[in-house]
């Protein structure tokens, strides 16, 4: 479980391995129509897509292929959503790819930047991959904003799982450039 992110923090947010006690607080997300609008797929019931979304992510855990991280608000203990380095598969390349999904009442507060930047600081620290991807819905206008403060571009766009999608890329030398800017702030702007 290398890619994991467990005990680490930022200023607002503490990482932790998604447990089955979780279940409750993040079946929200999955009720709320709001967060699924940007999949094109037939939708589950929310209690099937919520138990679909745990077994997707217990068996990323038990076969290395990354995973997402509970992001618990240091200032309430809540959980407020998940955010993580995921082994992809797009048209037939592994790639590293960084995914964040919040509870939508704790949307438009940086958290999903903060937690993406930290996952991306993670990944290069640790010479993970000399790239890592944002895989966003064309549609998916908040999720492509945060790409865009972490320094990330469009690399392509692809059909990925039924879904036309943006392929947002950051190389681990663009990083480089922009480190001193996040070392200034908790949010990153390109400089």
């Amino acid at each position: 479980m290398k890619y994991l992110l467990e005990n680490q923090e930022t200023e607002r947010i503490i990482f932790r391995k998604i447990e089955k006690s979780d279940f409750n607080d993040w079946f929200e997300f999955h009720k709320n129509p709001i967060t699924s609008q940007y999949w094109i797929s037939e939708l589950e019931s929310p209690e099937i897509e919520c138990e679909n979304w745990y077994e997707k992510q217990f068996h990323r855990y038990q076969n290395d292929l990354g995973g997402m991280n509970a992001l618990i608000e240091k200032e309430t203990g809540k959980l407020i959503g998940h955010c993580g380095l995921l082994v992809q598969n797009v048209d037939g390349k592994i790639e590293l790819e960084i995914g964040y999904s919040l509870l939508p009442k704790f949307w438009n507060k940086g958290y999903a930047t903060e937690s993406a930047k930290k996952c991306m600081d993670f990944a290069f620290e640790n010479k993970f991959s000399d790239s890592l991807i944002s895989i966003i819905s064309l549609t998916n206008k908040p999720s492509e904003s945060v790409a865009l403060k972490n320094g990330m571009h469009v690399s392509k766009v692809t059909d990925y799982r039924n879904n036309k999608v943006n392929i947002f890329r950051i190389y681990e030398y663009e990083w480089n450039k922009i480190k001193p800017v996040y070392n200034n702030s908790n949010r990153c702007t390109t400089p």
